[in-house]
């Protein structure tokens, strides 16, 4: 998603009011921003805590802030600047994570985010943007934009089917209709599902929501979404992220909350690495966990 979000940012961010900062990465990808920005576009280096200090000041400043680097050299090594220099203060610093999940495959756990939205959340006024498609992020930018504190989105790959029309951008989208389980998706996952199950009848199809921005507090689920807890067979909840601190949780917490029912509640998330070996996204990918059980495979 790497292409579209240098369009998008090319789109709506005006370079005389902002900076663009990245971590030593984004070659072959943020050389139309950099030759957009001028001076304004700054190489950090391999430095992302001191990066991370420097956008929090530049953004006290009144200006607008951009930080991009790999998922977890975003969130993960500069955690305490993030936490002390950009929430505490609510500095409106947009966080931009590529390589989300287990994005970069074989090179293993240290370039893997499978903990990073959960663990953003739990700072003072972040929100998590989590693009399913290519075409969501002309939508999230602006939206990112106009959010009043830090963010963070979450840059993956394009999973949507070649011949699907993919409906207008909203942070929680119905994109199949059927009468089996109800599927809340965070991220791209949601297009490999789709065409798994594009060939079932409409008895067995289940009905898929593609969620892209957290937490519930902010954008709770669409009544719509909410009438079909309790009447679906079952709800699962699919995400490529850790169980403690992901969607499935808050989710969960938010059907407890308010009195909700459903017939069967299912968590499918990323498992860490239960095999002990390293491998591309698709070899971790089935490996996923699964509430109650320990792990099983989504099928």
């Amino acid at each position: 998603m790497r292409k579209p979000f240098v369009e998008a940012v090319l789109k709506h961010v005006k370079p005389e009011a902002s900076v663009f900062l990245t971590g030593d990465l984004g070659f072959m990808a943020l050389e139309p921003v950099r030759d957009a920005f001028g001076e304004r576009f700054i190489n950090a280096g391999v430095a992302e805590q001191n990066m991370i200090s420097a956008a929090a000041g530049l953004a006290k400043t009144g200006l607008e802030v951009w930080v991009y680097s790999i998922a977890p050299f975003c969130y993960a090594r500069p955690f305490e600047q993030i936490r002390n220099d950009v929430c505490l203060h609510r500095l409106p610093v947009h966080l931009v994570g590529n390589g989300g999940g287990y994005g970069y495959g074989v090179m293993g756990s240290t370039h893997h985010a499978i903990e990073d939205y959960g663990v953003l959340l739990a700072l003072q006024g972040m929100k998590a943007f989590v693009p399913g498609f290519d075409a969501d992020l002309d939508e999230i930018v602006p939206r990112m934009r106009q959010w009043d504190g830090p963010s963070y989105l979450r840059l993956g790959r394009d999973e949507l089917p070649s011949d699907f029309a993919l409906p207008a951008y909203r942070p929680w989208r119905r994109l199949t209709i059927g009468a089996g389980p109800l599927i809340a998706v965070a991220g791209p996952l949601a297009g490999s599902i789709m065409r798994a199950v594009n060939d079932l009848e409409a008895a067995l199809r289940p009905e898929i929501w593609v969620v892209s921005e957290l937490p519930l507090e902010v954008c709770p689920p669409p009544e719509e979404f909410a009438i079909r807890l309790e009447s679906a067979p079952a709800v699962w909840v699919v995400e490529e992220h850790v169980a403690q601190g992901g969607f499935g949780r808050m989710l969960s917490a938010w059907v407890l909350e308010r009195g909700y029912r459903p017939k069967s509640f299912r968590h499918w998330y990323a498992a860490g690495y239960p095999s002990g070996i390293y491998g591309s996204q698709e070899f971790h990918r089935p490996k996923v966990g699964s509430a109650p059980r320990r792990s099983g495979k989504l099928s």
